[in-house]
């Protein structure tokens, strides 16, 4: 069962991650290459990362390659909707360009915290499958958690030219890092399974909670 679940938050982070990157590629106007780049890079970067780390070789995306045909589709599933949208629909008036980009912003928060949740719980997990004594190294479960987490998201903002979310965006690091604790150490107490649940709705809650009342980490204000 615990196997199942985190195969599904495979697929949940993918396509969520994936859908990120497309957004962000078709804001930077890239084209279709691009985008499908870009989403590819993002649903799994993080896990490329993680497999690197752990001497996983060839990294998951290799191996099996549904996580990069489930990328491809996603982007260009977003490409064509979106192009759809900007061709049907009149975006002149800076009333409702202020509206696409609330819209784009929430779009991205949603698939960004899905992801997040879903590849940190997935990285944990992913840790206590290696053989004694690793699999029992909590150190190395959180780092992989919040690595496969944040690592897709950094590596696609780098590609896009931009500063990276993880740095300056709504405490995002912190909510990976806050679910790689609960799922390194909540199955002491409960099963893995409702740890794995539990640890997803925890990021996906702080995400919410910190996009909502803008809570951000402090930082030296600019001179």
């Amino acid at each position: 069962m615990t196997f199942e679940i985190i195969y599904i938050m495979d697929f949940v982070g993918t396509i969520a991650f994936a859908v990120s990157g497309a957004m962000v590629a078709i804001e930077k106007e890239m084209d279709l290459f691009g985008i499908m780049i870009l989403a590819l890079v993002t649903a799994t970067g993080g896990g490329f990362i993680r497999d690197l780390t752990i001497g996983s070789i060839p990294p998951m995306v290799f191996r099996d390659p549904i996580y990069m045909i489930l990328s491809f589709i996603t982007a260009i599933v977003v490409f064509l909707i979106v192009l759809w949208i900007r061709k049907h629909q009149n975006f002149t008036s800076p009333q409702k360009k202020a509206k696409l980009s609330a819209s784009y912003q929430k779009l991205l928060l949603i698939t960004d915290s899905l992801g997040l949740a879903a590849f940190t719980v997935d990285g944990v997990f992913a840790g206590r499958q290696l053989p004694a004594p690793n699999n029992t190294n909590a150190y190395l479960g959180i780092f992989l958690g919040v690595i496969t987490g944040v690592g897709g998201g950094m590596l696609r903002d780098i590609f896009a030219a931009q500063k990276p979310y993880i740095f300056v965006r709504h405490i995002y690091a912190v909510a990976s890092l806050a679910g790689a604790f609960a799922a390194a150490f909540l199955p002491i107490v409960i099963s893995d399974r409702k740890a794995q649940a539990v640890s997803f709705l925890l990021i996906l809650v702080i995400r919410y909670l910190a996009a909502h009342y803008k809570w951000n980490l402090p930082r030296v204000p600019a001179s």
